[in-house]
């Protein structure tokens, strides 16, 4: 509703400063003016206020200079239009719901472009960022992982690959887009010392990877 609001203000907005330019002939003026009172009669509507009755040229019918049937059938006519364009905006939403469920089940899969740009997590050793696609509600990983080894000083290991962290989750086909929810989930794995406090030498141990933290987003 905010977004159609937000929209239809926009346009009035726009069509306003056209008017007050004084640039138009008279015909589009005029063909201008109707836009703009269907536009505000349409708005109106949608949200539940009062429908203004207007004459042939958008202006505001005076009840105290129209007959009560005269008020009656503008009125009328004025809800009829409304109605109309309703009907009109509904039918197009519909078709454009049908042609896009169209297009996903002609497509035969798809594909989640991931640009990892900086891993921002104070661990102190060196770490794997794995990243995964998740449905909650099956509690069950739906993808590979991708691995990024981040080392202890906030930088790729790899730093050739710096700045050019990327992957591709593919072959996500229509199954995966009926599902009510997937989580885009990033793990993180500590790679070092049993305890990061154990700075005994003949205690110190190196290469255990240990589970450090996880997070996720809803993506779908």
């Amino acid at each position: 509703m905010f977004r159609s609001v937000r929209h239809m203000i926009y346009d009035l907005i726009e069509w306003r400063s056209q008017i007050l330019s004084g640039t138009l002939p008279q015909d589009e003026l005029k063909e201008l003016k109707k836009k703009v009172t269907a536009k505000i009669d349409y708005g109106n509507r949608i949200l539940d206020l009062d429908l203004v009755v207007r004459d042939e040229d958008g202006n505001i019918l005076d009840p105290e200079q129209t007959s009560t049937i005269s008020l009656f059938r503008a009125h009328e006519i004025a809800s009829k239009q409304v109605e109309e364009r309703l009907q009109e905006e509904k039918s197009q939403k519909q078709n454009i719901d049908i042609n896009r469920q169209a297009k996903f089940a002609a497509t035969p899969s798809f594909a989640l472009f991931v640009n990892l740009k900086n891993v921002v997590c104070k661990i102190g050793e060196d770490a794997e960022v794995l990243m995964s696609l998740y449905d909650p509600l099956e509690s069950k990983f739906i993808s590979e992982n991708y691995l990024v080894r981040w080392s202890s000083c906030g930088l790729p290991k790899d730093i050739d690959r710096l700045h050019n962290l990327r992957a591709v989750f593919t072959d996500l086909g229509s199954k995966d887009l009926k599902r009510e929810k997937i989580s885009f989930v990033c793990q993180i794995v500590r790679v070092g010392r049993m305890e990061l406090r154990d700075n005994n030498t003949r205690k110190l141990t190196s290469g255990l990877r240990r589970p450090f933290g996880v997070a996720g987003n809803s993506c779908a």
